[in-house]
């Protein structure tokens, strides 16, 4: 029997919908109609509420103490924007063990994520291509013959996977 999936439309957004994802490692990516809620700004400021435990993004002037880049992933235009915040997640203790999107909302001015809601978990093709790692010698009596398969991709080794992400930051 094959093993069916439910299709889950939550997993993928709409295109126009506004998003905001936490990634791993704490970058925080805004889909082009997330960013342009807040009039795409070149730098931003970080902000946290602790009492309501929302997130926000402020537009800022690049001269700003406080300022980080937005990074852009296309020179036509506004696409997908990026803000390194890894320490920003780890001062606040904002969950940064798996990907996580938000819809955002805008409040004087900022773009916020109510870190209250869940978030979809968002796994990417590099999970999902993931090979189990091999069993310990003293469990696997064939553990000796085991040698890396050969199809798997370099793209899903650990190494590939932590250079990507540094890529990201």
């Amino acid at each position: 029997m094959v093993a069916f999936e439910v299709f889950d439309k939550r997993m993928t957004p709409l295109a126009k919908a506004p998003a905001v994802k936490i990634q791993k490692r704490g970058v925080i990516s805004l889909n082009r109609a997330a960013h342009e809620l807040i009039d795409s700004p070149e730098t931003v400021e970080l902000l946290f509420d602790a009492q309501r435990s929302v997130m926000a993004l402020r537009p800022a002037d690049d001269t700003s103490p406080h300022a980080y880049g937005v990074r852009t992933g296309s020179t036509k235009g506004p696409g997908q924007a990026m803000v390194s915040a890894t320490a920003f997640t780890q001062h606040y203790g904002i969950d940064t063990t798996v990907t996580r999107r938000w819809r955002p909302f805008v409040e004087d001015g900022m773009l916020c994520i109510d870190l209250t809601q869940t978030g979809t978990v968002i796994e990417g093709n590099r999970a999902k291509n993931r090979t189990p790692s091999t069993p310990d010698a003293g469990t696997d009596p064939h553990a000796s013959d085991a040698t890396p398969s050969a199809t798997q991709d370099a793209d899903t080794s650990p190494d590939a996977e932590d250079t990507a992400a540094a890529e990201e930051d």
